[in-house]
């Protein structure tokens, strides 16, 4: 592979792999759940804090085994290969195939603002609806399958990437590049607005009141809130540590993907640089958007609001139409326009985040090749390019089945949960390896070890026991996915075993 991309593009491919269209729909269910202005920033800042440390770590990690796969490697380096593919394997069948999917789709939703025959209504080839299953915990089904206008249109944007991304890294980067600028002007232009001429003086007196009083209504330790435990499970009252733990699921989920220049490491230029110092740059400013964005969110929407309202400034955040909160913000600001911009600014952000993701995931696909853990194929290069062209071309046709399956949305559910346990390996690792390998050089240490890379253990152990005791739902699917990959692991590697032999 060719080092081609300098620090710029591998910050760019941080923060635009992260920001996607999360950061415009989740406060309206972190709202609905903390009940609170004070905890639905403060969710955002819990998850900065854990996504801060974890790029801190993975640095040190970054530094010592600048290759491509990044993750991978590490788990495999200090785990072991099982590990690693296990990795792999979910990062395949779910966390970066299935984001894919979520966000092309997406992007085709909100072209339909322009151009209203492209939605998931408009069905060309309606194969069929499966009706939920209830297993235990997990609901499965309740979708539909085939192509309608909105998922042919992410179709068609995630062959168009992976086609991009065989064309060389430099290509690639320079369209990340110029989405992920053009998302960052796009969010501070709404940030800039709802801080400023946007503030609308009912939000305020609702979300703040006099003397912040409002902000921290029903933030204290002693405040109760209602969870439902599982899909029709019965509600309990948790803490303000539990709730907080709770409502990660769509924090983390938006914040996301933070680790995916790793997986590019060999093709980034004096990566025991640029890659730790990217990786700091790049959440440090997603971090710090999405904190700035959701106080402007509570600058012109009140938290609370009548589901049944007619406008977006009745509805407030909890209860936003399709719980696009940044676009009803907009419509306060710009009333009639607001959706089209907001319209144009998610387009922006989902483009660019579906280019990261996707000239990222298969860099890890070639890696487990290499090790005999993945097809052959994949393990090659492009000759002119030098670029893992199969490997983009199979990550797209998973994608574009799962984009049909109409299981992504699905999918989404369980990938925080499944990548926050793998984070937690991997910051594990960085134990071991110090233990390990003591001599190894290491051109970057991590920051505040051990103290910093055991907090994120601690946090991240604690709100997957959460998880796992209040939305059941999200977590046992994940864990069985992973599960298994674990026999697949065993035929693949006693395959590779015996062609080697």
């Amino acid at each position: 592979m060719v080092p081609t991309l300098g620090l710029f593009s591998s910050t760019a491919l941080v923060a635009g792999s992260m920001i996607g269209s999360g950061i415009f729909l989740v406060n309206a269910d972190i709202a609905r759940t903390t009940n609170s202005p004070a905890l639905v920033v403060g969710a955002w800042i819990v998850t900065g804090i854990l996504t801060m440390i974890g790029a801190l770590s993975y640095g040190e990690l970054a530094a010592m085994m600048p290759k491509a796969g990044g993750q991978y490697v590490y788990l495999r380096e200090a785990l072991g290969p099982m590990w690693g593919f296990l990795y792999g394997w979910t990062l395949f069948m779910v966390i970066q195939t299935g984001t894919i999917a979520a966000v092309c789709v997406a992007f085709g939703k909100f072209l339909g603002v322009f151009f209203p025959t492209i939605s998931t209504t408009h069905w060309l080839w309606h194969i069929a609806h499966v009706p939920p299953i209830a297993l235990g915990p997990m609901v499965l089904g309740n979708m539909d399958i085939g192509v309608n206008t909105a998922n042919l249109t992410g179709i068609i944007v995630v062959f168009f990437l992976a086609v991009v991304n065989i064309f060389g890294v430099k290509l690639g980067a320079l369209i990340q590049n110029i989405f992920t600028s053009a998302k960052a002007l796009s969010m501070a232009g709404l940030i800039l607005l709802t801080l400023t001429i946007g503030r609308n003086a009912t939000a305020m007196a609702a979300n703040f009141g006099s003397n912040m009083s409002e902000f921290w209504r029903n933030a204290g330790w002693h405040a109760m809130h209602p969870v439902q435990v599982g899909i029709g499970g019965p509600i309990v009252l948790v803490n303000l540590v539990v709730v907080l733990a709770v409502v990660q699921v769509g924090s983390l989920f938006s914040s996301d993907a933070w680790n995916n220049i790793t997986f590019t490491a060999g093709e980034v230029k004096n990566p025991r640089r640029n890659i730790p110092l990217s990786l700091v740059l790049g959440t440090g400013f997603v971090t710090t958007v999405y904190v700035l964005a959701t106080i402007g969110y509570l600058m012109v929407l009140p938290m609370h609001g009548d589901p049944q309202g007619t406008t977006a400034l009745a509805r407030g955040i909890q209860f936003a139409a399709e719980d696009r909160v940044g676009t009803a913000a907009l419509a306060v600001v710009f009333h009639s326009g607001g959706a089209y911009l907001m319209a144009a600014a998610i387009m922006i952000s989902t483009f660019g985040c579906a280019n990261g993701l996707s000239l990222a995931g298969a860099r890890v696909y070639y890696a487990m090749s290499q090790d005999g853990l993945f097809f052959r194929s994949v393990g090659k290069l492009n000759e002119k390019y030098k670029t893992p062209a199969t490997g983009l071309m199979v990550q797209a046709c998973w994608t574009a089945l799962l984009c049909i399956s109409g299981s992504y949305s699905q999918l989404l559910d369980y990938i925080i949960f499944a990548a926050l346990v793998f984070y937690m390996l991997t910051i594990l690792g960085l134990f071991v390896l110090r233990v390990k390998q003591p001599d190894a050089s290491r051109p970057y240490k991590a920051l505040g070890y051990p103290v910093l890379p055991g907090l994120y253990i601690v946090m991240a152990s604690w709100i997957c026991i959460v998880l796992l005791r209040y939305k059941p739902q999200y977590t046992w699917p994940g864990l069985a996915i992973v599960v298994l990959g674990a026999p697949v692991y065993w035929l693949w590697s006693r395959n590779s075993s015996s062609k080697a032999g």
